[in-house]
């Protein structure tokens, strides 16, 4: 009996430590028709941040064919009030440097861009984006504007 007891509490410890992982962690699908979804198909305006978090990671998997040159996605959290610098300022730098500034001190966290079939993530600093507001996009060149959505840490 003690046994089963000693099972059971190891297999909840075991569960509890593999839930609170997922709570730290959000999985997002994109395509090659400029959308992001969560997993079950649904779009993603606001990505709950729980605030019990240290780091938070968005691992973003592109279902779609196309290369990264032609319809590629990353994923970068920024101030919302940086936004439209960062985009500006990243336009100079092409794909070769994910349309993004190198070392912009703006830039909170970024993933690297990817292609049709390839998978990355994204590790955020929780403390980093617990005042203020903060936005997740896609750097290449024009997929902000639908690829764009709020982080808000609860």
């Amino acid at each position: 009996m003690c046994s089963k007891k000693l099972f059971f509490a190891l297999l909840c410890g075991l569960a509890s430590s593999v839930w609170a992982a997922d709570a730290c962690s959000f999985d997002i699908k994109s395509t090659d028709v400029m959308t992001w979804t969560n997993m079950a198909g649904k779009p993603i305006p606001v990505i709950t941040v729980p605030a019990s978090c240290a780091n938070f990671t968005i691992n973003m998997q592109h279902i779609g064919k196309m290369p990264k040159t032609a319809m590629g996605h990353n994923v970068v959290v920024v101030k919302s009030s940086d936004i439209k610098g960062v985009i500006k300022d990243g336009m100079r730098y092409g794909i070769s440097k994910d349309y993004l500034k190198p070392n912009d001190k703006r830039v909170v966290a970024a993933s690297k861009m990817i292609g049709g079939g390839e998978k990355t993530s994204v590790k955020i600093p929780v403390a980093k984006i617990k005042d203020g507001e903060y936005l997740f996009f896609c750097s290449f060149l024009g997929h902000d504007r639908k690829m764009r959505g709020k982080l808000e840490v609860k």
